[in-house]
């Protein structure tokens, strides 16, 4: 973790600022959520078998015996906030938010445990036109930080649940065939999480994936029809993208679009 000293505050401010007006365009609304959460929270949301859970989350016991967790992303405590207080009920909500999040992994070069996220959920909306405006807010702030050019948006689909679910079938039976070569980490999730597989950093692993069944050919007409819908949205309004079949972020709790810039 870091401190931010006077002579970096300016830069941040600035980043901040650009962040609400961007927002406050869309129409989204800022929300704030306490850094602190109650675990389960995160287990039920996030998933018990995931690396956030398993390895990454600051949780400790307070003096009641309770335990709490330093939030590791925003979605969870935003989803409660909102359940919590009534703001989803038969409702439309574009909401955002700023603030410190926490990982207790091994952090990168130049990235620390704390650390800072801008996030959007828009709720009450299932159509390709969310998907597209949540994407060209943020082509917008690329724009307004002059970074556009440096930025590539790669997009992929996880589909629906059902769809996903006889994917999971498919791809644990390929990779049973494969199983002495796979990683240690990869041999315990075929059992448990099977899909995470997929994320794996491990290029022996990676290898035998270049032949697994691919996630699209299991989309069922609804998956593939809000796709193809999206990205006639992004080609209207000229947005340039990269399908790629191997973006499985939020494979979790996500459905259908999931993208990566």
């Amino acid at each position: 973790m870091n401190d931010i000293l006077p002579n970096q505050t300016p830069a941040w401010q600035y980043v901040e600022g650009v962040i609400r007006q961007v927002a406050a365009q869309y129409t989204y609304q800022e929300i704030r959520m306490p850094v602190l959460e109650s675990t389960d929270l995160f287990k039920r949301s996030i998933g018990e078998v995931t690396d956030i859970v398993e390895k990454e989350m600051y949780t400790f016991d307070d003096r009641n015996g309770d335990s709490l967790t330093l939030r590791p992303e925003g979605t969870a405590s935003c989803v409660r906030a909102g359940n919590e207080h009534g703001l989803l009920y038969n409702q439309i909500q574009r909401l955002w938010y700023l603030g410190p999040m926490f990982r207790h992994e091994r952090p990168q070069k130049g990235r620390y445990r704390q650390f800072h996220q801008f996030g959007i959920e828009a709720f009450g909306m299932d159509t390709p036109d969310i998907d597209a405006e949540v994407i060209l807010l943020s082509a917008r702030l690329w724009q307004a930080f002059g970074i556009s050019e440096q930025v590539e948006l790669q997009l992929n689909s996880l589909a629906s649940n059902e769809a996903r679910a006889n994917y999971r079938d498919a791809l644990r039976e390929f990779l049973r065939a494969h199983e002495d070569k796979l990683d240690e980490d990869s041999k315990r999730r075929l059992d448990t999480n099977v899909l995470r597989v997929l994320d794996s950093k491990s290029p022996e692993t990676q290898a035998i994936l270049v032949d697994a069944p691919k996630l699209s050919e299991y989309w069922d007409d609804e998956s593939r029809e809000h796709f193809d819908g999206l990205c006639k949205r992004l080609d209207a309004a000229g947005i340039k993208y990269v399908l790629n079949e191997r973006l499985v972020r939020g494979l979790d709790y996500y459905n259908r679009t999931v993208f990566e810039e």
